[in-house]
Order: structure tokens, then C-alpha cells, then sequence
């Protein structure tokens, strides 16, 4: 990451399942052009528009992993990581949702405290949680 809060994509982000490394980049995407939106002006429309698209993208995110952990069985596999995944799924949408509670009560948080909490929850999940998923996966020749 730069200085400015921008991510810088890089190779080891890959998790070698094309489906999963496209919609992380994307995600990626939404947070970089989050922050320079934000950088320009921070309303509390704006901010309710950004948690709205991000939030609606990351479920549809999460819903194809979560789609592919059933097609293969990942639960069988490993049930304690199947249910990490999950949990970590379940958990940055509920902190999104409150993020959201909190501009509709005229209360939001940083520009800084959004930008940092997206980027370190992306980079970590990709890292810790997607990339157990894809090596897993990648048995299944997907």
C-alpha cells in the first residue's frame, strides 16, 4: 500500500483461481476508487453510496466463494476453516452494516478509519483465509 491509502496490487495477492483473483481485484478497485473519491469530498451521501456498492459487491463476492466451498466440499475437508471463512464473511458485513448505522445517524466514521479497515480486512482475508480456500480448490482442479 502507498502512503496516499492506495492499494498497489500485487502478485502475491493471486490465489491462482481466476474467478476469486478477478473479484479481488475488483474489490481492490472499489476501495482505491473509494479513497480518491473521498480525498475530493466526504459527504455523508457519498459515504452512504460507497458502503452501499462495496458492501453489495462483497456479499456478491462472498456468495461465489461461499457457492464454491459447497460445490467441493470444503466443510468436509476442513470444517474449522470452512467456518473461519464464513464467520469472517458474516463479520465484515456486520461491520459495514454498522458503518452504515452510523452515517444515518449523522455519525460517520474517518475517511482514514473506512479506508484502513477495508484495506487491512482485504489484504489479511486474501492472505489467511482465501488462500487456504484456493490451495484447496486448486486439489480440485478447478
Amino acid at each position: 500500500m502507498e502512503d496516499s491509502g492506495t492499494i498497489l496490487w500485487k502478485s502475491d495477492y493471486d490465489t491462482g483461481v481466476d474467478e476469486i483473483d478477478e473479484q479481488h481485484r475488483i474489490l481492490v478497485n472499489t476501495i482505491n476508487e473509494a479513497n480518491k473519491r473521498l480525498s475530493k469530498e466526504s459527504s455523508l451521501e457519498m459515504l452512504e453510496d460507497i458502503t452501499r456498492d462495496l458492501l453489495s459487491y462483497a456479499i456478491y463476492h462472498f456468495e461465489t466463494e461461499e457457492e464454491m466451498m459447497q460445490d467441493y466440499d470444503y466443510k468436509a475437508f476442513s470444517q474449522e476453516e470452512y467456518e473461519t471463512h464464513m464467520k469472517q464473511h458474516r463479520d465484515f458485513s456486520a461491520q459495514v452494516v454498522a458503518v452504515r448505522e452510523s452515517i444515518k445517524v449523522r455519525d460517520p466514521i474517518s475517511k482514514e478509519a473506512l479506508i484502513d479497515f477495508l484495506t487491512d480486512w482485504l489484504i489479511n482475508h486474501i492472505n489467511n483465509t482465501d488462500k487456504r480456500l484456493a490451495a484447496f480448490l486448486k486439489t480440485k482442479t478447478i
